[in-house]
């Protein structure tokens, strides 16, 4: 049930005054959007499905501005945007995708496409575009008349669809940028060709029985376009061939990029069933996973390749994969629920993991990142991680799932930057800055432009911008982690007690250049970590700090030091794309000394310093905020037989 204060009931007459000051804004807290009416500008969930808290924009329709744009900017002139160059998937001739040969026709194209594609529909890059219909135009021209599209591939006699999952996720952003009906015809042939094959030939291989939430998020999105009823059936057909993601205590399997990717098919299958119980386990599955392996800051979660038991010290990590797909799983979760809780943890893993998996020009990956992380070499460290190989330097030709997957991750965040409403308003929900074109109500166009630094600053600030005076709802996230946030309206405070951890709803009639600004203080808090040794992490608002060290980056040959399953092409410049080992240059192994008998703030002095000219925040040398702190070298801390930093000492033992 919906809880909403309205502040137009019972209102001490100063508070009224300042209503009327505001030209009858009403302004109220709300736990979620209201979702009882259907938005008439965009596509949304249609009968019997449950109404979508927030609807996605069409891709292309917010452009990013500030340090995200500059990050895509990277990206584009980086791994992503030039891995055509590399990858041997991505090779045009002999490509299963194109139709040019046999090889190459599994998950690799699609994940890259899906992250390229998106990134030219943002910029509108006319190059860029050219290139992803190329793919594309082949996929279309691979259609079979039984409605099959893409390489066939079979499994133990079995068709194996998780490429094609992923390719059917390219072609809704096209859609979504172009309207090309193709689109929609080529899904509705594929899914009755799905509908038709027996229940023992769908879902079974491991990776597509695990993900088929992706085949049901599509089913789902085409259903809402044509109202065909045969796709609810095909719903509930991927669902029982789906992986049990509804377990209580345990989950299908422990793979670190599964569960980022898996654990939103009970939500996602709640839109359709309705029934709390599949809500409910989303979350449980998000709660299990971090209740062991998860005592660790950043968002993520101790899984390497996969999860084991006895391996949940911090210095267990996560693929990058596994970081962009958890991104994508929250903003899908918040669409459904409306629940900022998955806007706030999507911003933990965008602004605290994710950056960490790249090298600073976005021209190397590393294949497992996690939190205590002193050293990134091309040895082999199994079975310190659970993998045997070099997958901890940051290499341009390893990691082929990382290395196609990882694109996605900047373009999903700016397409959820901005999101419409049930009640056909705005909300902003997690933030960057940004410049969005919005339908609301009566059709009318508007711009708005979000101008910040965020989360290296408190303020937020919003300009709207219209044709003509135009009444609509605009939803903010007050963040849970923030004390005494504010609001003004053309500079002039809103008398409004903002609740954390729920939005604020600003309707009123809105004039060219009006001017929201929403203000977050940032606090240094603490997170405790008691299955890890009551280990703490500092937090200064969405932000989790890190010991400053020196780090020396040894250059080293990209392909002598690849993964061995790793492919690239005959021609590929390794020169051009350098490997890089990263070493610490200066001590690492120190604990935190604090005095609990004083407040936390009095342990910490929060630095901030000037903003960086390249625009670009996260490098050692460049980030605009620092936590001054006392610390003591713990003796004994020092790298382990593996190679890899130790764990925590055990704290009974601990000695400075």
């Amino acid at each position: 049930m919906k809880k909403t204060t309205s502040f137009l009931i019972a209102l001490s007459l100063s508070f009224y005054g300042s209503i009327l000051a505001q030209k009858n804004t009403v302004i109220s807290i709300v736990e979620r959007p209201e979702s009882h009416t259907v938005n008439s500008n965009y596509v949304s969930n249609r009968y019997p499905l449950q109404p979508l808290s927030f609807i996605k924009l069409p891709v292309g329709a917010i452009k990013p501005g500030g340090w995200i744009e500059k990050t895509l900017l990277l990206q584009k002139d980086g791994l992503s945007g030039n891995l055509g160059e590399i990858s041997a998937w991505l090779d045009k001739n002999n490509n299963a995708w194109l139709g040019t040969g046999t090889d190459y026709g599994w998950e690799e194209v699609p994940y890259w496409l899906k992250g390229y594609g998106n990134m030219a529909y943002i910029f509108d890059d006319k190059k860029m575009l050219e290139e992803t219909k190329t793919w594309l135009e082949a996929v279309f021209k691979s259609r079979r008349a039984d409605g099959y599209f893409g390489p066939y591939i079979e499994k133990n006699g079995k068709p194996d669809l998780w490429g094609n999952m992923i390719m059917v996720w390219c072609l809704q952003s096209y859609y979504e940028y172009s309207n090309d009906h193709r689109v929609i015809d080529l899904m509705t042939d594929y899914f009755k060709w799905q509908l038709n094959l027996p229940d023992e030939m769908f879902l079974k291989d491991y990776w597509e029985n695990s993900r088929g939430g992706d085949n049901l998020l599509s089913v789902f999105w085409l259903y809402n376009i044509t109202g065909d009823e045969f796709l609810l059936k095909l719903a509930e057909k991927t669902r029982r061939n789906t992986a049990n993601w509804r377990q209580r205590s345990q989950l299908p399997n422990w793979h670190n990029v599964n569960i980022a990717q898996s654990f939103r098919e009970p939500a996602t299958y709640f839109m359709l069933s309705k029934d709390s119980a599949d809500l409910m386990a989303t979350y449980n599955d998000y709660h299990l996973i971090r209740n062991t392996f998860g005592q660790v800051p950043g968002g993520m979660f101790g899984a390497d390749e996969n999860a084991r038991m006895g391996y949940i010290d911090p210095r267990q990590g996560t693929e990058t994969c596994g970081f962009v797909e958890q991104m994508a799983s929250d903003e899908i979760l918040l669409r459904i629920t409306g629940d900022p809780f998955w806007a706030e943890h999507c911003e933990t893993v965008a602004f605290n993991s994710y950056p960490a998996a790249l090298m600073p020009d976005l021209k190397a990956l590393r294949y497992i990142t996690s939190p205590n992380q002193t050293i990134s070499d091309s040895k082999n460290h199994h079975p310190g991680i659970d993998n045997r190989g070099p997958f901890l330097s940051m290499n341009p030709f390893s990691s082929r799932c990382c290395q196609h997957n990882h694109g996605q991750g900047w373009p999903y965040f700016i397409e959820h930057l901005m999101l419409a409403t049930p009640d056909n308003g705005i909300a902003a929900a997690i933030y960057g800055a940004c410049t969005a074109k919005v339908k609301v109500a009566d059709g009318k166009t508007v711009e708005i432009t979000e101008e910040t630094n965020y989360p290296f600053e408190e303020s937020i600030r919003f300009t709207i911008n219209s044709a003509e005076g135009v009444t609509f709802p605009f939803y903010l996230r007050i963040p849970a982690w923030t004390e005494k946030p504010s609001v003004e309206i053309n500079g002039t405070p809103v008398n409004v007690i903002l609740e954390t951890g729920k939005y604020v709803r600003i309707e009123r009639k809105w004039q060219k250049g009006d001017k929201v600004t929403l203000n977050v203080p940032m606090k240094l808090s603490q997170s405790v970590w008691h299955v890890n040794q009551d280990s703490r992490s500092i937090n200064y608002g969405p932000l989790t700090f890190s010991l400053k060290i020196k780090e020396d980056y040894k250059p080293v040959s990209s392909t002598e030091t690849a993964i061995g399953d790793s492919k690239w092409q005959k021609n590929a410049d390794s020169s051009k794309w350098p490997t890089y080992e990263i070493y610490p240059g200066s001590d690492w192994n120190y604990g935190l000394v604090i005095d609990d008998k004083i407040p936390l703030t009095e342990n910490f002095k929060v630095v901030v310093k000037a903003w960086p000219a390249d625009n670009f925040p996260f490098t050692v040398n460049s980030v605009p905020i620092e936590i001054k702190a006392r610390g003591r070298k713990v003796i004994g801390w020092d790298f382990d037989q593996y190679g890899l930093t130790g764990e925590l000492p055990i704290k009974e033992n601990l000695r400075f």
